[in-house]
Formats: structure tokens, C-alpha cells, sequence
């Protein structure tokens, strides 16, 4: 069993998934949102992960897909989209969101990841459960979080005086495959 690995982008998807709220919400778009740019590294303690870090960098956000709204959503929208999340998360002053687990423990089919979520300069506690299931010579890793804007000390993105405005929740997901061996 090797002692490390390391996985990016080309090994797997992260996606920001949001929602949208308040009076107007029926016109608003529920966004998929790519993060092209990540890194996450698993430190192994025999045949049991040990540590898990992930990090992803803001300015590689990309809008994949917009459902719902009175519309589809256009090219122009998106690039609006993506500036507005950019300018939401504050990209130039926190250009990447880290979470780091030295809390590591088997669970359910997979594993749940206690540690440390970094994103817009606040830290705090979370937990993650990771599935991990078995494809004969590649191991599928899967997983679902929900994070809160505000939790951050951020928030979130509204026009026609708060009518219109991005959830406060936001689904975050990740899927990736690792060959064996």
C-alpha cells in the first residue's frame, strides 16, 4: 500500500452547487459551478488514511450550468456569475479554499473526515464523509457537504435589494478515481 497519493483535477470533478432565495427567487438560476483547479493529498497509516488535504483555487471557478430562472441561462450571465462569486469570495485578498483532516475514521462504506475548513480567511471545525467503493482496479471516492456562506463571514450575492440573492446554504461535491497499486 503506498504511503501517499495525490489527486488533482485530472483525476476527478469539484463542483459548487448553489441555490437561490427570497421573493424573486423563481427567476434566479440554481448554479453548478466547477472548480478546475484543486489538489488534495491522502497520508496512509498502513492499510488506513491518516490525514486528508484538499485546496482549491478561487479564480478557477467556472459556471457549467444554470437551471431553472425565467431564461436559460446565457454566455454574458455566466461571465456575470462567475465575476460575482469572484467578487463574493473576495478571490484577490483569499485566493483558495483549504480543508485539512488529521482525524481520520472508517465509516459507513467509506470514511467520515473530521478537521479544519478554511474559506475567506475564517476556519472552522467540519466534518466530511467520504464513500469510497470498490471497482476492481480503481477505488471511486464520493462525497456531498453543505457549507454556509455566512459561517464564513461572507455574504451572499443579491440584486433587486435582497429580492433576488444566492441561498446562504451551498452544496459542495467531489468525486474522484484512484487507480490501485
Amino acid at each position: 500500500m503506498p504511503t501517499a497519493w495525490t489527486l488533482d483535477a485530472s483525476d476527478g470533478e469539484l463542483h459548487i452547487l448553489t441555490g437561490v432565495a427570497g421573493p424573486a427567487a423563481r427567476m434566479g438560476h440554481r448554479l453548478t459551478i466547477l472548480v478546475a483547479t484543486w489538489s488534495a493529498s491522502v497520508d496512509w497509516d498502513g492499510e488506513q488514511p491518516a490525514t486528508v488535504r484538499l485546496s482549491a483555487e478561487i479564480a478557477s471557478l467556472a459556471i457549467e450550468r444554470g437551471d431553472g430562472g425565467v431564461t436559460p441561462l446565457s454566455g454574458p450571465e455566466r461571465a456575470l456569475a462567475r465575476s460575482n462569486a469572484l467578487k463574493t469570495l473576495n478571490a484577490e485578498r483569499f485566493p483558495s479554499v483549504s480543508f485539512q483532516s488529521d482525524a481520520v475514521e472508517p465509516d459507513n462504506g467509506g470514511y467520515l473526515l473530521h478537521g479544519q475548513l478554511d474559506i475567506h480567511g475564517h476556519r472552522r471545525e467540519h466534518a466530511v464523509h467520504v464513500d469510497v467503493e470498490d471497482r476492481g482496479d480503481t477505488w471511486r471516492m464520493s462525497s456531498r457537504t453543505e457549507v454556509r456562506h455566512t459561517d464564513f463571514g461572507i455574504k451572499p450575492y443579491s440584486m433587486f435589494m435582497g429580492s433576488l440573492k444566492v441561498a446562504d446554504p451551498v452544496e459542495i461535491t467531489f468525486t474522484a478515481t484512484r487507480a490501485k497499486g
